[in-house]
C-alpha cells in the first residue's frame, strides 16, 4: 500500500452525490503515475423513479450527453484499481455512492476505501482536515466537486510527503480522462 514511507502516490477517490438520493453524479480517482481521472455518471433509469432525485447542479440532458454509464465508470475503476484500497475525505458518502454503482448491476464493489487522513498517522487529530480545508482556499477549488476532491488530497499528499513527483494538470472533459480504454 502506498503511504508517507514510500514513493508511491496512494489511491485517491471522491464521489459526487446529489443531495438527497445520494445518486452519485460525477466520480474521480488517481492513477499510479499521479494523474487523475474524471467524469460525470449517466444516472441509470431505475436511480430516476423517485420524483425527488436530487441531480445536484446538473440537468439529466447534461448527465446523459456528458457522462458515462455506470458500467463504464466500473469497468475503468476495474483497470485502475482492483482489489486496492482507495482513500477519501468523506469515507462514508463515498462508501454509499460507489455501493449504488455496483449495487445497478448486482455487483460487490472490488475496492475498499479508507479515511485518507490515516495515511499520516504522525499529525495530530484534525491537522489533516484543516489542511485540506486551508489547500481548497488556497488553490480556488470547490470541495463538491470529486476532481477538486481528489487534487486537494493529491496536492496535500505531496506536501507531506515531499518525495512525491506533482503530476501533470489536466482539464476535465466530461469523460474518463484516459478514455482509451472504455468502451463506447
Amino acid at each position: 500500500m502506498a503511504g508517507p514511507e514510500s514513493n508511491e502516490i496512494p489511491g485517491f477517490i471522491a464521489v459526487e452525490t446529489g443531495e438527497d438520493g445520494g445518486l452519485p453524479l460525477a466520480i474521480a480517482w488517481t492513477l499510479p503515475d499521479g494523474r487523475v481521472k474524471h467524469t460525470l455518471i449517466q444516472p441509470d433509469d431505475d436511480w430516476l423513479d423517485n420524483e425527488m432525485v436530487s441531480l445536484g447542479e446538473y440537468s439529466l440532458e447534461e448527465l446523459n450527453s456528458m457522462g458515462v454509464s455506470p458500467l463504464d465508470v466500473i469497468r475503468e475503476l476495474e483497470n485502475d484499481h482492483f482489489s486496492e484500497t482507495l482513500f477519501t475525505a468523506g469515507v462514508s458518502d463515498d462508501e454509499a455512492a460507489i455501493s449504488r454503482l455496483f449495487d445497478t448491476y448486482g455487483l460487490d464493489p472490488f475496492v475498499e476505501l479508507a479515511p485518507a487522513e490515516s495515511l499520516y498517522g504522525e499529525l495530530e487529530p484534525g491537522d489533516w482536515a484543516r489542511a485540506r480545508g486551508e489547500l481548497f482556499g488556497e488553490l480556488g477549488l470547490e470541495p463538491l466537486r470529486p476532481e477538486h476532491e481528489v487534487a486537494v488530497m493529491l496536492n496535500l499528499h505531496q506536501r507531506l510527503v515531499p518525495s512525491i513527483a506533482p503530476p501533470d494538470a489536466l482539464p476535465f472533459d466530461g469523460r474518463l480522462l484516459d478514455g482509451d480504454d472504455v468502451d463506447d
